[in-house]
Order: C-alpha cells, then structure tokens, then sequence
C-alpha cells in the first residue's frame, strides 16, 4: 500500500510542477514562493542549544584571533592524514 502512495505523491508533484513551468500568474508564483519559505527550515534552529553554543564561542574565538592557520594544522597531523 505504502508503494502505491509514495507513487501517487511523486505523480502528483511531476503534474504540479508541470503546472507551475505553465503557469504565467506572478502573484501565484509569489504566494507559492512565500510557501515555499515557510516551509523551508533553517539548519541553525535544527542542532541544540549546546551545538549553536559551541559554535557561537568558536566564531567568538575567531573574532579573537584565536585561531590556529591552517597550514599549522595540516603540518602537526600529517602523519596522520
């Protein structure tokens, strides 16, 4: 059953992009792009609370100047790459 579905879902999205590649209407292009935005999701408020946290001390670290360049890193674990 499940299969049937999933096809159905896939022909139905092939027929409503056929539609919108017709479709000469901007304000019901701009309503499904609104859509569209609402829909999409951000990776940002996808990861933890702990995840942005070590990000945003990294990037303040950054900031810092606290980092090491690259060719330092490479060097050190070469052995190892």
């Amino acid at each position: 059953m499940r299969n049937t579905i999933d096809m159905d879902i896939q022909a139905e999205k092939l027929r409503l992009i056929e539609w919108l590649a017709r479709l000469n209407d901007t304000e019901t292009l701009k309503e499904f792009i609104i859509l569209k935005k609402k829909k999409e999701v951000d990776w940002w408020d996808e990861i933890s609370a702990e995840e942005r946290a070590e990000i945003e001390e990294g990037l303040a670290q950054a900031d810092r100047g606290e980092v090491v360049p690259h060719k330092e890193v490479m060097a050190k674990y070469k052995k190892w790459l």
